[in-house]
């Protein structure tokens, strides 16, 4: 990856629907040579998808919390993940390092429709605890900056 890759990301993650010519224009590469750069990207799994910024407020989703689960075993488990994207208010499930197993994204209306999700993640085998942290205001979400690694 270079650096028009690494541009041309930082322009589609500021807005996708950009067209191949406003692409290449920005960065000094023809409509056709744009188009084939972001084709590759995506033939790479550089660009998994594309996708809308969605206000999560105005979709009534604007109660945010991050949950630590702590589990008695492993909780890396297909079955464990397949529970875990049953429930649609998890937008992220990641294993973690630590004393938690688990780091958990959620999204939900309300407080109390965050206390429904909490007792079905209590209701999976090997849950321990669960530490909510509920988000009063987010400052920023920064999109990845493409960064070169030594030797590209």
């Amino acid at each position: 990856m270079d650096d028009i890759d690494r541009s041309l990301l930082t322009l589609l993650q500021a807005d996708a629907s950009q067209s191949y010519a406003t692409l290449g224009q920005s960065v000094g590469l023809s409509t056709g040579a744009a188009h084939e750069r972001v084709r590759k990207l995506r033939e790479r799994g550089v660009i998994r998808r594309t996708t809308i910024e969605v206000d999560h407020d105005a979709v009534g989703r604007g109660m945010l919390a991050f949950v630590l689960v702590e589990a008695s075993t492993w909780m890396g488990s297909d079955e464990t993940r397949d529970a875990l994207m049953a429930l649609p208010d998890v937008q992220e499930a990641h294993i973690v390092a630590g004393s938690a197993s688990l780091l958990l994204k959620i999204r939900t209306a309300t407080t109390e429709d965050l206390q429904v999700v909490l007792r079905r993640i209590y209701e999976l085998d090997q849950v321990l605890t669960a530490r909510s942290v509920v988000v009063l205001e987010t400052f920023f979400e920064r999109p990845l900056e493409p960064v070169q690694h030594s030797g590209s």
